[in-house]
């Protein structure tokens, strides 16, 4: 509770949120008024938020293909260009929950079925039009189209109907969700004019920054948009973006004081960088994953016991140990770790060459199986693959390693190529994990796995009040996807950033993504 108290005081100091509600929620803890007025108090004279300057980010995994389209966003550069420029109806709270962003309030009905938000007022895009509820609506059209191929599709597919009117967006979904709150901050679900209908790469929404510079795979600049409605966001007036996939050129970016943050910070060497005086390496736990994914609809991937000879073949405490250097946990080839609710733990699924030989010889598979893979797709990546390579042996698995060009990775290789590696940010409730990747119609399911049953429980799982029934349905969700599915998941990963002499505004983000969920550029400023 004290952090979390902390937390809502520096939030509050520096305009995140008023007064009163800072106060509402301290009581909602058990705090007293005066305690929670002391605190602020301190918090205020803490904060110091200055405005200004320009804040240089180093960020890796952008490539030349990206669009600026937000349904097509699939890797952290695509995501933190549309941080600067567009906004979603909510926001997750880096501690808890989710907060109101251009939905200024919402409310569920009974079942949690039927679920109206409140547009905002005054707000604009930064093509001068006025944002209206009908702009949330066409957005949402868009991502749930028959053609759609957004990150979001598998979280539109639940929704039977959607309304707009009088400043009012009604959805109405399948079944009931109580998590639906989480799932609509989402970062595809950026809001557009007219839904993006039109121009949906055009990089127009009612984010803090407009793009004055747009090279895809290089560099992106954003200039404080002057009718942005948060006085408390944006506080630099320019932000750039330089995309440096390569981990060594960008951590030496970032102590040479040639950009003043970056994500992934490799963890074999984040201690060593943390030693410099003018760096912060800042490490977070959550639910990131590294993986290895195969396509079940693809020989020879579509074989149950060749793949379950793969699952016993990797040694994940080896890899943990010495890709990860501590930052991290074992996994447990499920996308569901420690960090979620609701959470069970499961049997735990260890390095055994003999099942997996077994398994392989069950399979009448004989051949080598060709694993792609590239410093794009999670730090570390060629060297998780060879520690693979060699655990597989082990087992009689012949395997062999293609690295492909960092650039390009997420366009021709992830989701298209039937074994490769990967990373998942992760989410923060299953439904929106479950709903992007494993839902059988899901455009991001990249393990091309389709199971009534997990779909079945997927679906009964939202509607269901009962916690302890819903707990159980998650869990035997985790454990066909460990049985049935394609997905290898060795470790949970935690967020490793790096922050340059003068960043203030630091926290703590306990949800999302790298870079304190991408708004690190948007909500920390420069002493």
């Amino acid at each position: 509770m004290k952090d979390q108290l902390q937390y809502l005081a520096t939030r509050a100091a520096a305009g995140l949120m008023g007064r009163r509600e800072f106060l509402g929620r301290a009581a909602a803890l058990g705090v007293t008024a005066a305690t929670a007025n002391m605190l602020l108090s301190g918090a205020v004279k803490a904060a110091g938020v200055k405005k200004g300057g320009t804040i240089k980010v180093g960020i890796q995994g952008g490539g030349a293909s990206d669009s600026l389209d937000p349904a097509l966003g699939a890797n952290a550069t695509a995501s933190q260009v549309t941080r600067l420029w567009g906004e979603p109806l909510l926001e997750l709270d880096p501690v808890s929950g989710v907060w109101p962003r251009l939905a200024e309030s919402f409310e569920a009905s009974a079942d949690a079925r039927v679920w109206t938000f409140k547009i905002r007022e005054g707000v604009t895009f930064s093509n001068g039009k006025t944002l209206t509820a009908e702009d949330v609506l066409a957005t949402y059209e868009r991502h749930s189209g028959e053609e759609s191929k957004s990150g979001a599709l598998g979280i539109m597919r639940g929704i039977k109907s959607m309304h707009a009117g009088d400043g009012l967006f009604v959805i109405e979904l399948e079944t009931p969700n109580a998590d639906l709150p989480y799932l609509l901050s989402d970062y595809h679900l950026a809001i557009q004019p007219d839904g993006g209908k039109d121009d949906p790469a055009a990089g127009i929404g009612t984010g803090p920054y407009i793009l004055k510079s747009v090279e895809p795979g290089v560099r992106f600049v954003g200039e404080k948009n002057p009718n942005y409605w948060d006085d408390s966001v944006g506080h630099a007036e320019t932000v750039e973006l330089i995309v440096i996939n390569d981990d060594t050129a960008r951590v030496a970016a970032l102590q040479s004081g040639q950009v003043h943050m970056v994500n992934r910070v490799p963890p074999r060497t984040a201690k060593l960088v943390a030693r410099a005086p003018n760096v912060t390496v800042h490490s977070t736990s959550g639910s990131g994953h590294y993986v290895f994914i195969m396509h079940c609809d693809t020989a020879p991937f579509d074989n149950k016991d060749l793949r379950l000879a793969l699952k016993y073949a990797i040694n994940r405490e080896e890899m943990v140990e010495k890709i990860l250097s501590g930052y991290g946990s074992v996994g447990n080839d499920s996308p569901i770790g420690a960090s979620y609710p609701l959470y069970t733990e499961r049997e735990q699924r260890s390095y055994d060459p003999d099942k997996a030989a077994f398994h392989l010889k069950q399979s009448g598979f004989d051949g080598t199986i060709l694993l792609r893979t590239s410093d794009n797709s999670f730090p570390g990546a060629p060297d998780a693959s060879a520690l693979f390579q060699q655990s597989a042996a082990a087992a009689g698995l012949k395997m062999e390693i293609k690295r492909e060009p960092n650039d390009g990775y997420w366009s021709e290789v992830w989701n298209k190529q039937p074994f490769c590696t990967s990373y998942w940010g992760g989410r923060p409730v299953q439904d929106q994990m479950f709903s992007t990747a494993y839902l059988s119609t899901a455009d991001w399911n990249d393990t091309r796995f389709k199971n009534e049953q997990f779909d079945q429980l997927l679906l009964a799982a939202r509607g269901e009040l009962d916690t302890a029934k819903r707990t159980q349905m998650y869990a035997d969700m985790s454990d066909i996807v460990s049985e049935e599915g394609g997905l290898i998941c060795p470790m949970f990963n935690d967020f490793v950033d790096g922050y340059g002499e003068g960043v203030e505004g630091i926290v703590d983000a306990k949800q999302g993504f790298d870079l304190n969920n991408f708004y690190a550029p948007l909500k920390m400023w420069l002493a």
